[in-house]
């Protein structure tokens, strides 16, 4: 086992609790540009990766900010709850209205569009929608493995510092939402969870053995 499979088994055994927005991302900067990292502007950065890494961690600082505020209303959040691959679920959010993944996106000054199946960034198409459709089904076997009954994941994806995010679907598969509201659009759907059933989901999130072995 080398140094890095044993830092992604140590983040696997953690109580996930503890963790905080965009972690995963501080981990991939510090790899990528050790000394640099300890700098508070990345996002400036001359080398392309270390820059979008970095607008990646503002986004997901962005976004779970506001989810965190849903735990005032009953809801349990989670942020960057790590997978043996190494890949990781920006955040996790189980409350009243049932349980859903986020994938946090910082696309400033950018038009976004969504509309058929797909998202567009500036025009330029991307797989937001594939992936996290993905990631959600991969998140629900974990948790109903676990549990031992069937715990449907809705994907969600949070836009954050678009200068314009135009949803063509009424109602889309995954849902995409402008960041700055992520946490007024969930907790006013409709609720399908009991607060029971939001503790017994969550006990089972929060354990890092959860997410072993996927």
């Amino acid at each position: 086992m080398d140094s890095r499979t044993e830092g992604v088994v140590a983040v696997l055994q953690e109580d996930l609790v503890g963790n905080r927005p965009g972690d995963a991302i501080r981990r991939k900067l510090a790899e990528l540009e050790p000394n640099r990292v300890k700098r508070p502007f990345a996002r400036w950065s001359p080398d392309r990766e270390i820059r979008n890494w970095a607008l990646g961690l503002v986004g997901e600082r962005t976004t779970g900010r506001r989810l965190n505020t849903l735990r005032r209303q009953g809801w349990r959040v989670l942020h960057s709850v790590q997978w043996p691959s190494g890949s990781d679920l920006d955040h996790l959010v189980i409350g009243p209205s049932g349980v859903f993944t986020i994938n946090s996106k910082c696309h400033r000054g950018k038009a976004v569009w969504y509309g058929d199946h797909a998202i567009t960034v500036n025009r330029v198409p991307t797989k937001y929608i594939v992936v996290s459709e993905h990631e959600a089904r991969r998140t629900s076997r974990a948790l109903s493995d676990h549990c031992g009954f069937l715990v449907p994941v809705r994907p969600v994806i949070a836009i954050v510092g678009a200068a314009r995010l135009s949803v063509k679907k009424a109602a889309p598969p995954v849902l995409v939402i402008d960041g700055a509201r992520v946490h007024t659009v969930l907790s006013g759907l409709a609720p399908v969870l009991p607060p029971e059933r939001v503790e017994q989901i969550f006990s089972v999130a929060r354990r890092g053995k959860t997410w072993a072995g996927r």
